[in-house]
Protein backbone atom coordinates (compact mmCIF):
# COMPACT_ATOMS: atom_id res chain seq x y z
CA UNK A 1 0.00 0.00 0.00
CA UNK A 2 1.09 3.54 -0.72
CA UNK A 3 0.39 7.09 0.31
CA UNK A 4 -0.15 9.90 -2.16
CA UNK A 5 2.08 12.77 -0.99
CA UNK A 6 1.77 16.30 -2.29
CA UNK A 7 3.96 19.13 -0.94
CA UNK A 8 3.05 22.61 -2.16
CA UNK A 9 4.34 26.14 -1.60
CA UNK A 10 2.61 29.30 -2.82
CA UNK A 11 4.77 29.23 -5.97
CA UNK A 12 5.36 25.55 -6.81
CA UNK A 13 4.72 21.90 -6.12
CA UNK A 14 7.81 20.44 -4.43
CA UNK A 15 6.64 16.80 -4.43
CA UNK A 16 3.71 14.97 -5.98
CA UNK A 17 3.83 11.20 -5.99
CA UNK A 18 3.45 7.86 -4.29
CA UNK A 19 5.43 7.08 -1.11
CA UNK A 20 5.40 4.37 1.55
CA UNK A 21 6.02 6.49 4.66
CA UNK A 22 6.24 10.12 5.77
CA UNK A 23 7.67 11.65 8.95
CA UNK A 24 6.29 15.14 9.57
CA UNK A 25 7.93 17.88 11.69
CA UNK A 26 4.88 19.06 13.66
CA UNK A 27 4.69 21.69 16.39
CA UNK A 28 4.34 18.93 18.98
CA UNK A 29 7.07 16.61 17.64
CA UNK A 30 7.59 14.17 14.79
CA UNK A 31 4.59 12.29 13.42
CA UNK A 32 5.03 9.16 11.33
CA UNK A 33 2.44 8.44 8.66
CA UNK A 34 1.84 5.05 7.05
CA UNK A 35 -1.04 3.85 4.85
CA UNK A 36 -4.39 3.64 6.67
CA UNK A 37 -3.39 6.47 9.04
CA UNK A 38 -6.26 8.14 10.87
CA UNK A 39 -7.45 11.46 9.44
CA UNK A 40 -5.49 14.36 10.85
CA UNK A 41 -4.97 18.07 10.34
CA UNK A 42 -1.81 19.42 11.98
CA UNK A 43 0.41 22.48 12.01
CA UNK A 44 3.95 21.92 10.79
CA UNK A 45 7.02 23.42 12.39
CA UNK A 46 10.19 24.55 10.69
CA UNK A 47 12.06 21.30 10.17
CA UNK A 48 12.85 18.34 7.97
CA UNK A 49 10.21 16.23 6.23
CA UNK A 50 11.37 12.66 5.70
CA UNK A 51 9.86 10.57 2.90
CA UNK A 52 10.36 6.87 2.17
CA UNK A 53 9.92 5.49 -1.34
CA UNK A 54 10.59 1.74 -1.32
CA UNK A 55 13.81 1.51 0.75
CA UNK A 56 15.11 5.00 -0.15
CA UNK A 57 14.67 7.96 2.21
CA UNK A 58 14.48 11.55 0.95
CA UNK A 59 14.47 14.79 2.91
CA UNK A 60 12.94 18.21 2.44
CA UNK A 61 13.39 21.38 4.46
CA UNK A 62 9.99 22.83 5.36
CA UNK A 63 9.44 26.32 6.71
CA UNK A 64 6.20 25.83 8.60
CA UNK A 65 2.71 25.21 7.32
CA UNK A 66 -0.04 22.59 7.59
CA UNK A 67 -0.54 18.92 6.76
CA UNK A 68 -3.80 17.13 6.06
CA UNK A 69 -3.95 13.34 6.16
CA UNK A 70 -7.05 11.66 4.81
CA UNK A 71 -7.75 8.44 2.87
CA UNK A 72 -4.06 7.66 2.25
CA UNK A 73 -3.45 11.19 0.96
CA UNK A 74 -0.98 13.51 2.66
CA UNK A 75 -1.34 17.11 1.51
CA UNK A 76 1.24 19.55 2.82
CA UNK A 77 0.96 23.31 2.39
CA UNK A 78 4.08 25.20 3.44
CA UNK A 79 5.45 28.72 3.25
CA UNK A 80 8.68 27.41 1.71
CA UNK A 81 10.02 23.97 0.93
CA UNK A 82 13.18 22.57 -0.68
CA UNK A 83 14.29 19.07 -1.50
CA UNK A 84 17.69 18.20 -0.06
CA UNK A 85 19.01 17.83 -3.62
CA UNK A 86 18.19 21.51 -4.25
CA UNK A 87 20.27 22.73 -1.29
CA UNK A 88 24.01 23.42 -1.49
CA UNK A 89 25.43 22.02 1.79
CA UNK A 90 28.36 24.47 1.91
CA UNK A 91 26.06 27.46 1.38
CA UNK A 92 23.66 26.07 4.02
CA UNK A 93 26.54 25.70 6.50
CA UNK A 94 27.71 29.28 5.90
CA UNK A 95 24.17 30.59 6.31
CA UNK A 96 23.80 28.69 9.58
CA UNK A 97 27.04 30.19 10.90
CA UNK A 98 25.96 33.72 9.90
CA UNK A 99 22.54 33.34 11.48
CA UNK A 100 24.14 32.01 14.68
CA UNK A 101 26.32 35.14 14.84
CA UNK A 102 23.26 37.34 14.31
CA UNK A 103 21.43 35.45 17.06
CA UNK A 104 24.31 35.99 19.48
CA UNK A 105 24.49 39.71 18.62
CA UNK A 106 20.74 40.39 18.88
CA UNK A 107 20.12 42.82 21.71
CA UNK A 108 16.39 43.57 21.68
CA UNK A 109 13.38 41.23 21.71
CA UNK A 110 12.41 41.82 18.08
CA UNK A 111 15.94 41.18 16.81
CA UNK A 112 16.13 38.03 18.93
CA UNK A 113 12.87 36.67 17.50
CA UNK A 114 13.89 37.41 13.91
CA UNK A 115 17.38 35.98 14.44
CA UNK A 116 15.98 32.84 16.08
CA UNK A 117 13.63 32.22 13.13
CA UNK A 118 16.45 32.76 10.63
CA UNK A 119 18.65 30.36 12.63
CA UNK A 120 15.92 27.66 12.74
CA UNK A 121 15.38 27.96 8.97
CA UNK A 122 19.11 27.70 8.26
CA UNK A 123 19.40 24.72 10.60
CA UNK A 124 16.51 22.90 8.88
CA UNK A 125 18.09 23.47 5.46
CA UNK A 126 21.43 22.08 6.63
CA UNK A 127 19.81 19.10 8.41
CA UNK A 128 17.95 18.22 5.21
CA UNK A 129 21.28 17.77 3.40
CA UNK A 130 22.81 15.43 6.02
CA UNK A 131 22.66 11.80 4.95
CA UNK A 132 22.52 10.37 8.47
CA UNK A 133 20.23 7.44 9.34
CA UNK A 134 16.59 8.39 9.95
CA UNK A 135 15.88 8.86 13.64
Amino acid sequence: MNLNLRVMTPIRTVWDGQVQEVILPTNSGKVGVLPKHASLLTALDIGVLRVRTNTQWSRMALMGGFAKIENDRVTILVNEGEKASEIDPQEAQKTLELTELSLNKADNPRQKIEAKLAFRRAKARLEATIQAPIS
